[in-house]
């Protein structure tokens, strides 16, 4: 079945659009970047080595939520509330309560050590299981395994 009338395509106008244009997401990103102003103007009140471990997290009805590693770090940080809301009501914001949550942050992911050096016994069953092979390839990539294991082991045993 054919149309009477050609396709034409919903959207108007030539290319694509910028993100900030989006309705929702431009009220998203307008809210974060007010968000991470007020992160930086409250968090540089601070002492210095509560500054650099504490996050602002959001503004609403009047509270403002803090995340804090430790919960020694969140008392500090309830112990300087009144600061901190004299610095909000100082650059305009609305804020009467300051709350602190103790958020650890995500574990630091640890990549195990895949360069375990081979002992001289592995090299010598290495060499066992060339001298058996008969393919000469197979023969050669166990002599240069062995021959790596055999290296590590002198490196970490220079006078042996």
């Amino acid at each position: 079945m054919q149309r009477d009338t050609p396709y034409v395509p919903r959207r108007t106008g030539s290319g694509l659009k910028a993100l900030t244009e989006c309705g929702p997401f431009a009220s998203l990103a307008r809210k974060a970047g007010e968000l991470d102003a007020l992160d930086r103007a409250l968090r540089q009140t601070l002492p210095s080595p509560l500054r650099e471990q504490v996050r602002f997290a959001n503004l609403r009805d009047g509270r403002l939520a803090f995340l804090a590693p430790t919960p020694a770090l969140a008392a500090r940080l309830r112990l300087l509330q009144a600061q901190i809301l004299a610095t909000a009501r100082a650059i305009g914001v609305r804020a009467w309560y300051v709350s602190v949550k103790v958020a650890p942050p995500p574990p630091v992911e640890t990549i195990p050590d895949r360069t375990k050096p081979l002992s001289p016994r592995a090299a010598s069953h290495l060499k066992a299981a060339a001298v058996s092979v008969t393919d000469p390839e197979l023969r050669r990539l166990f002599l240069e395994l062995a021959s790596i294991a055999e290296t590590s082991v002198s490196r970490k045993n220079p006078g042996d």
